[in-house]
């Protein structure tokens, strides 16, 4: 009796649940009426979150509570949406408001600011912050105006710093990694190995940050040539000294930012641009949302349809949600979108250092059934296209990137870790019986023998022979050509051209358009159909509910200074490598991800890795 009078309760208690959120969602559906005409002012860019390829599938529940993930923004969404205010006469100017703009892959951030500059070429843009991150004096370079808090001030940091190296821990812990890897310069695995890079890891990140950093500078001083950064780059200290610590006055006299205020100052600017909000307090301008906007402007569905398959994130076995990329789930996408049977050709957009070589391979498979139904299929490479990121790659019949995409890293590992020495540590031993050399194997508390580790190094072997015949199939190489490139070495997008691991530049536009004229069709005669999860009636819901007025000037943040800046990004940088550990113990055996490759993208951490990272602490009273 008990047992059903409770769940008669709980019976209660969901249906109420299940009235409220339909009440709710029927009075917001009433309310919102679909996408509401905008009226003029200036588009507000509130950027307080990475750009990334594929925002990640927020949890329902967390988001309720407040405990959700930072809020992302997706590429072709910004893009999008400033070549649409380009163009609009609606807008009356553009502000970017990067107070705690979280950074994107250089590629990323490349072609945002490209799009800034297109808009600056026709109306005002106006960028604001407390503090610029390298990334973000990226975006507000292009702008007409920068302006920046005088209690702010900017610190170029440059590409680089420091790596954890765990072999000493493992050491005293008595963990034995057991790494098998082929690839001179595959150094996922060093952390793991060593107690500090090897000289081929080092030599390979030097020429890649080179690359990268120079095309930064090339790009900032093309924007702002009257800025003198080189100062700020070469002795930063003598600079901010020489201005007794006012970082602020210092970017000031040295054109780096145009005017100093407060946002309250700026605001008012704004307004004497556009227009002031009647009824509202004191800074207050028109403004036009940038979601409104968004909604506002919907993508075209007239016309041949091109599927577009994004694989965004860590490439990992089976299943997963938009932000990471599941084998099973990737390939259904695309399976499901090939049986429709009306796709004109098929654009596969990578964004991702690699994970796991079985799903890698999983896709691949599945995308090159395009090839059964004689579709044309492109790739488009984002910011990252690395490792697994390139065995999905090579299903393309032609490959487009940015100069800045990181990609490459042909090569491939695996690592057990065994547990023999710290149970001696302990006084544990073991024994047991075994029928064959490998029974039990891999033996993580007696540790591997000499017939496992060969079985797996001789499967590494094979797997690298796949990956390097695949290449070569795809881009019309010899394998021992593939390998003399390969070796899990990266490169940057220009090199990867000039070697044949690309066919030219550009986006994913680009991309979408060389596809219709693979497949015959005419400009303006096909549109994009994007091949995704589409969220359900609850998950939108809840993403109503919950949305925050990131792009509200009344709701405005500020990221703080040069130095909180600074100490966010270094609290980023340990929570991913915490997250690195507990990904390297749970993940696929065998993997082709590329270490170097996951520095250089958003500076905001995921949140399970912060989750992670804040239970570390706590356990040592941190």
């Amino acid at each position: 009796m008990w047992k059903i009078l409770v769940g008669i309760k709980d019976l209660m208690v969901l249906a109420a649940m299940l009235l409220f959120f339909g009440v709710l969602f029927g009075a917001m559906a009433a309310r919102g009426g679909g996408a509401k005409p905008v009226g003029e002012g200036a588009l507000l860019l509130k950027l307080d979150g990475p750009i990334v390829e594929q925002t990640s599938e927020a949890d329902p529940f967390a988001a309720l509570s407040g405990d959700g993930s930072p809020k992302e923004y997706r590429l072709r969404d910004v893009v999008r949406t400033l070549d649409k205010a380009a163009s609009d006469d609606k807008v009356k100017a553009v502000v970017l408001d990067l107070d705690s703009f979280g950074g994107g892959y250089p590629a990323v951030t490349n072609e945002v600011a490209e799009a800034v500059r297109r808009v600056r070429d026709k109306k005002t843009v106006l960028a604001y912050a407390t503090a610029y991150t390298d990334s973000g004096y990226r975006l507000a370079a292009n702008a007409s105006e920068i302006w920046m808090n005088p209690m702010g001030g900017t610190l170029f940091m440059g590409l680089g710093g420091s790596q954890l190296y765990y072999k000493g821990l493992i050491d005293k812990l008595g963990i034995n990694a057991h790494v098998y890897r082929v690839g001179k310069y595959k150094s996922f695995v060093e952390p793991y190995t060593r107690d500090a890079a090897s000289p081929e890891a080092k030599e390979e990140v030097v020429k890649l940050y080179e690359v990268l950093w120079g095309q930064w500078k090339e790009a900032v001083a093309k924007a702002r040539p009257k800025a003198r950064i080189a100062d700020f780059l070469a002795t930063p200290d003598k600079v901010i000294v020489a201005a007794q610590g006012d970082i602020a006055k210092a970017n000031l006299d040295a054109g780096i930012v145009d005017k100093l205020g407060s946002r309250l100052d700026f605001n008012k600017h704004v307004a004497d641009l556009v227009g002031a909000e009647k009824d509202k307090p004191a800074g207050s301008y028109k403004t036009i949302k940038y979601d409104a906007y968004l909604a506002a402007n919907p993508l075209s569905d007239t016309g041949g349809k091109i599927g577009v398959i994004t694989i965004a994130g860590d490439i990992i076995d089976g299943k997963s949600q938009n932000g990471s990329a599941g084998g099973d789930t990737v390939a259904k996408l695309v399976l499901d979108g090939l049986a429709k049977k009306d796709l004109k050709a098929l654009v596969v957009r990578v964004d991702s250092p690699g994970g796991s070589a079985l799903a890698s391979e999983v896709m691949r498979t599945a995308i090159s059934q395009a090839k059964a139904q004689k579709l044309p299929i492109v790739v488009s490479m984002g910011g990252v296209a690395a490792s697994g990121g390139y065995w999905v790659s090579t299903a393309g019949d032609r490959i487009f990137a940015q100069p800045t995409t990181i990609t490459g890293s042909i090569g491939i590992f695996g690592i057990i870790p065994t547990f023999e020495n710290t149970l001696k540590k302990i006084g544990v031993t073991t024994d047991g019986v075994k029928t064959t050399p490998i029974s039990g194997q891999p033996d993580i508390y007696s540790g591997t023998n000499a017939e496992t580790d060969a079985i797996f190094q001789a499967g590494i072997e094979n797997g690298y022979r796949q990956f390097i015949t695949r290449v070569a199939n795809a881009r019309h190489k010899t394998p021992a050509q593939v390998d003399e490139i390969g070796q899990g070495r990266v490169w940057d997008g220009g090199t990867a051209r000039q070697l044949g691991l690309v066919d030219q530049f550009g986006g994913l536009n680009d991309a979408i358009a060389e596809a219709a004229k693979r497949a015959g069709l005419k400009a303006g005669d096909y549109h994009a159909e994007y091949l995704e999860k589409k969220p359900g009636a609850f998950a939108k819901l809840i993403e109503q509910f919950t949305k925050s007025n990131n792009d509200d000037e009344d709701a405005a943040t500020s990221g703080g200074d040069a130095f909180s800046r600074i100490s966010a990004e270094r609290r980023a940088v340990f929570a991913r490598a915490v997250g690195d550990v507990k990904r390297i113990g749970t993940g696929a055996a065998v993997q082709a991800r590329c270490l170097e490759c996951e520095a250089l993208g958003s500076q905001r951490p995921v949140q399970g890795d912060v989750a992670l990272m804040q239970l570390i602490l706590a356990r040592f009273g941190w």
